[in-house]
């Protein structure tokens, strides 16, 4: 009985707040448009992503110095007592200026750049996933929102043919043409559709406040479009290499690349490496020139150095082996996530079509039931049918009329999830 009372006072509370922001809703309309980059704009996880992207290119272009020529400099003071002050000056000072060339690496200069351009392309596709994630989850609280809305224009038309029936039979009864229980069918009806918009009413509070913080907005003074205007047809089935689109095929192959690219630095660890130094160091002292005595002693150094790796116990050899391995684990990965967006994509197609198949049908079935209520209320004005026939007529036209909403709002939904499942969202 608690849990119902604060279920009852949370609703209170967000009717009051709706019906505070309602008359303000009319003058500001967003299309979907305006609510997917509204959400793009203020969802967290995509400006994380953002920031992974600019962190892989500030990687790349360090990994792009990294095969170019590095020059250093320094300068020191020196100060010496005796006895070295006999055999050198006692105060002296030198500048030395160093530059450093890698000639050959193994060629892990380049594949580390390679590897540093795969992981920025990476991490694009791993924001381009979040975007779709973002959008789809916006688009669907859309058009949830829509059809919530929709449904409760619908309550209202219901509750009014129920108040014009009501009318009509009280007439009837207070003519003596029929009996009560007749008049309390349509009543107990009433209230049942009262309930029901008020609770359409409170699903709409909630749809909206549910849009407004996926799209990051700090009001509910906004409002969307009346019903959900559906372009429908039977979709033909995507061709499966349309997968090759989506962000996680994308994100994997850059995974399988970054990870063969690692091997290939790997082996480069077993080759020689060769680098060419050049050292330019001026000496100030006095009488520090061993040669004229003078006291300045310029000195040029020129360095050419060759590592080869000779015997480590196979630790490199091992590495190598490993990082195989990992890139196969990763290869295979691959595989099975091709199989699964494979079965994505013919899912979202299936549900696409059937989606599409029950507006059809729903909506042929709300023009019977719309002619059916039409010939009831003549069939009743001309007294050949009672209340109770309209009634089941009216029930009926409603529900076919719910049903349609749903039809074409899940229709909308699907659409984006199949855009989604073949890369085109």
């Amino acid at each position: 009985m608690k849990i119902q009372q604060k279920k009852i006072v949370i609703l209170s509370l967000l009717s009051i707040l709706f019906l505070r922001y309602e008359g303000m809703a009319q003058g500001k309309k967003l299309a979907l448009e305006e609510i997917r980059s509204q959400a793009l704009e203020h969802n967290k996880k995509l400006k994380k992503a953002q920031k992974e992207v600019e962190a892989a290119k500030a990687a790349l272009l360090s990994a792009r110095a990294g095969g170019k020529p590095t020059l250093d400099g320094s300068v020191m003071g020196i100060y010496l007592s005796g006895p070295l002050n006999t055999l050198l000056p006692e105060l002296q000072a030198s500048a030395v200026l160093s530059a450093t060339q890698v000639i050959y690496a193994g060629a892990k200069v380049q594949n580390s750049q390679k590897l540093a351009a795969s992981a920025v392309e990476l991490q694009i596709a791993q924001q381009s996933l979040t975007e779709d994630e973002v959008l789809l989850k916006a688009e669907s609280a859309y058009w949830n929102l829509v059809s919530i809305k929709e449904k409760s224009v619908l309550a209202q038309k219901y509750l009014d043919l129920l108040g014009t029936l009501h009318k009509s039979l009280k007439n009837s009864f207070d003519a003596g043409l029929i009996y009560k229980n007749d008049l309390l069918k349509v009543e107990v009806k009433r209230n049942e559709a009262e309930l029901n918009l008020t609770r359409a009413q409170d699903g709409l509070t909630m749809a909206k406040l549910n849009l407004a913080q996926i799209a990051g907005l700090t009001e509910l003074s906004f409002d969307v479009q009346d019903t959900v205007v559906v372009q429908y047809g039977l979709v033909a089935q995507a061709d499966r290499s349309l997968m090759e689109n989506r962000p996680e095929i994308v994100m994997l192959n850059k995974a399988v690349e970054i990870q063969s690219l690692q091997t290939k630095i790997l082996q480069g660890d077993q080759k020689p490496t060769v680098a060419l130094n050049a050292y330019g160091v001026s000496a100030f002292g006095k009488h520090i020139n061993v040669k004229n005595q003078s006291n300045t002693m310029p000195v040029a150094v020129g360095v050419l150095s060759v590592n080869v790796p000779l015997l480590d116990w196979g630790q490199r050899k091992q590495k190598v082996k490993e990082q195989r391995f990992k890139a196969d684990a990763q290869r295979l990965e691959l595989e099975e996530t091709r199989d699964l967006v494979g079965l994505e994509i013919q899912n979202a197609w299936f549900q696409l079509s059937q989606a599409a198949k029950r507006i059809s049908l729903s909506e042929k079935s709300l023009l019977q039931t719309e002619e059916n209520l039409r010939l009831n209320q003549d069939r009743l004005d001309a007294g050949t049918v009672l209340g109770e026939d309209v009634l089941e007529a009216q029930v009926l036209w409603q529900q076919a009329y719910s049903d349609l909403i749903d039809a074409k709002a899940e229709y909308k939904v699907n659409e984006a999830k199949y855009k989604k499942a073949v890369g085109d969202y």
